[in-house]
């Protein structure tokens, strides 16, 4: 009765954590691996190709892309990031899960897509706008402007928390963990995703009859 693999969607303003909760959920799980997506960005430190992203050319996207072999993709301040749907089914099929790592534009796409009975979305919320800010600015990744850009930018994406199943404010990292953990075990036991269950019944019934 191995239940399919499911898709969970991470959802969050920049900074609100998603990125930090998707990494320790993949560490503590060994049935759940990123979506790796491919990106124009380039790296930050420390980052590697293959592992947090698909580094690509601008020409090289655009080409995927027009060959429909992204499962979702966006532009986010000037990068594209999209998702290769190839590996995606035959790992749902083995019952693995995976986790996206998104903005909304690439949550809506997943939750549209031929893939949507398999997706759970999450949506990210900070404590507050001035503590985003701090973790932004303090993560020292970005410049000052890149900053107040995403700062700009996270009204908006705020505005799609109602679009998603789940909507968590972290306000604790290791309780919103905790709770998301949870939402993963409730979804992987739901009846349409257990497909073995009928055939169990059935066996059941037929063991029942032999002892009557």
């Amino acid at each position: 009765m191995e239940p399919k693999g499911i898709l969970i969607i991470l959802s969050s303003p920049s900074g609100a954590g998603k990125t930090s909760l998707a990494r320790a959920l993949v560490n503590d799980n060994e049935n759940l691996s990123f979506s790796v997506s491919a990106t124009t960005r380039k790296p930050r430190p420390g980052e590697k190709n293959g592992r947090e992203y698909h580094f690509v050319s601008s020409e090289a996207f655009e080409m995927k892309k027009k060959h429909n072999e992204f499962l979702e993709w966006a532009e986010v301040f000037g990068n594209l990031y999209g998702t290769p749907i190839a590996p995606i089914n035959d790992l749902l099929e083995e019952g693995k899960d995976l986790i996206f790592d998104v903005d909304w534009q690439g949550g809506k796409q997943i939750r549209e897509s031929v893939l949507k009975e398999a997706a759970v979305s999450i949506f990210i919320l900070p404590p507050s706008i001035k503590e985003l800010r701090r973790r932004l600015l303090e993560r020292a990744q970005d410049s000052r402007d890149t900053v107040k850009a995403r700062m700009e930018k996270s009204i908006s994406e705020i505005m799609h928390w109602n679009e998603y199943n789940y909507v968590l404010i972290n306000r604790s990292f290791e309780e919103t963990l905790k709770t998301i953990k949870s939402i993963i075990s409730v979804e992987k036991t739901r009846l349409f995703r257990n497909t073995g269950v009928n055939d169990f019944v059935t066996s059941l019934n037929n063991e029942f009859m032999e002892i009557k």
